[in-house]
């Protein structure tokens, strides 16, 4: 049995030492758990921020137990979500739990939580009741559909989000049921928001001093994610309908079979169009006659489609690949997911390297899609273990001394999963 592609990973390229971080000295306090929220405090972590990631004692963030498969015992998902963070086991529920809490909120710049409606209210952690005692923070919540009236009691998920904002709909083949997305792009992209409400709190707060609640609820975003198509119903009154791996209006846009592979077509504008088939497909009477304008190739859809297919089969990919890509005519190879991961796309961008882990080793790491040029985002450390930076921070942020953490242990507020100094 080969090696898994894991071992043949490089090491992560690293910023230069004496390059600044551009979050750098913003202390975030980070309650939430899953996807969304990591997700946005994993963003604040590459940019420099010192992110306190605050989990139960038992069991930890419910991330953690969406496995196998698995590293050292931890689940991908979680790994994935928690890069550059460290990591506190403290249990919210009890006195001595939130006392602690309140320590690390009072030393923060940010508050990040996602919890179900009425938690933080429950712990007396929300916005109203911590906004008084330190009225700079920066204080996100994210949801499922807001904090106010009957939506707030919602339960979030990225699914639902997606199935109840219409983006599903959007999503297979005309004739056929809708379809979810297959990556949690709800999840991922309202946490890639919050991240960037909570930079503008931040900026707004070095104006006047003060901090305030930043809001996103995964309802919101969905409606975002699906588009300018829905639109239309507003103009026409007609739903959009499904068109699979097509476009609606352009005939050029879509998946084609090669004489190997498939390959994507994206000739969204007549200049690429007319690059396809004059230069590359040696086709010029697809752009004469019927097939002369857009809107006469729109109404012969089905037969210029065929044409295109009939022609494309007869070579394989990277033949269609090379050509199309020196006439620029926009394409890509469709590829299955390890086929991408290990292209020499990724490769040349240096997005997959490999980093330590306690337990594992190493863990893979898809590098984050943000580079700056004079203030590089921090080198990837892996997500905590349960618990492991516990005693570091009580210990640096709040000055405990032994006494005063076995104390804590003790009264079982930090759990027995966390990593000794």
């Amino acid at each position: 049995m080969s090696a898994p592609p894991i071992a043949s990973l490089p090491p992560p390229r690293l910023r230069p030492a004496d390059a600044p971080l551009p979050l750098a000295g913003v202390r975030v306090v980070d309650f939430s758990h899953f996807l969304s929220g990591p997700y946005c405090t994993q963003i604040l972590a590459d940019f420099g921020a010192e992110v306190w990631k605050i989990e139960k004692p038992n069991g930890g963030d419910d991330f953690r137990s969406h496995k196998p498969p698995d590293l050292g015992g931890e689940s991908l998902g979680y790994l994935w979500t928690n890069r550059n963070k460290k990591g506190l086991t403290i249990d919210l529920y009890s006195e001595a739990g939130r006392a602690l809490a309140w320590e690390l909120i009072e030393r923060a710049d940010v508050l990040v939580e996602n919890f179900s409606a009425g938690v933080m209210q429950r712990l007396g952690l929300d916005f109203e009741t911590v906004s008084k005692r330190h009225p700079r923070l920066i204080y996100c919540s994210i949801s499922a559909a807001g904090r106010e009236g009957e939506l707030a009691q919602r339960v979030g998920f990225d699914p639902i989000a997606q199935a109840e904002s219409g983006l599903m709909a959007l999503n297979g083949h005309p004739g056929a049921d809708p379809v979810v997305v297959g990556s949690p792009i709800i999840d991922i992209t309202t946490g890639m928001m919050a991240a960037n409400a909570v930079q503008a709190a931040l900026l707004a707060r070095q104006r006047d001093g003060l901090g305030q609640l930043v809001e996103v609820a995964m309802l919101d975003q969905a409606a975002q994610m699906a588009g300018y198509r829905p639109m239309g119903y507003l103009v026409t009154g007609q739903e959009p309908p499904r068109v699979g791996n097509s476009s609606p209006v352009v005939v050029a846009i879509g998946m084609f079979a090669t004489a190997t592979s498939p390959l994507y077509l994206c000739c969204a504008n007549e200049r690429s169009y007319q690059r396809l088939v004059r230069d590359v497909l040696n086709r010029p009477d697809l752009a004469e006659g019927e097939y002369a304008e857009p809107r006469q190739r729109a109404r012969h859809r089905d037969a210029l489609r065929q044409a295109l297919q009939d022609a494309i089969v007869a070579q394989p990919r990277e033949h269609w690949l090379r050509v199309m890509r020196a006439a620029g005519v926009p394409v890509g190879a469709v590829r299955l997911a390890g086929e991408a991961l290990t292209s020499d796309d990724v490769r040349e961008r240096g997005l997959l390297s490999a980093i330590p882990h306690p337990t594992a080793g190493q863990v893979p790491n898809l590098a984050p899609p943000y580079r700056l040029s004079r203030t590089p985002v921090a080198d990837p450390q892996a997500a905590p273990t349960l618990g492991q930076h516990t005693d570091e921070v009580l210990r640096q942020v709040l000055g405990l001394g032994d006494e005063a953490i076995q104390a804590l242990i003790d009264q079982g507020v930090l759990g027995t999963q966390r990593e000794q100094p």
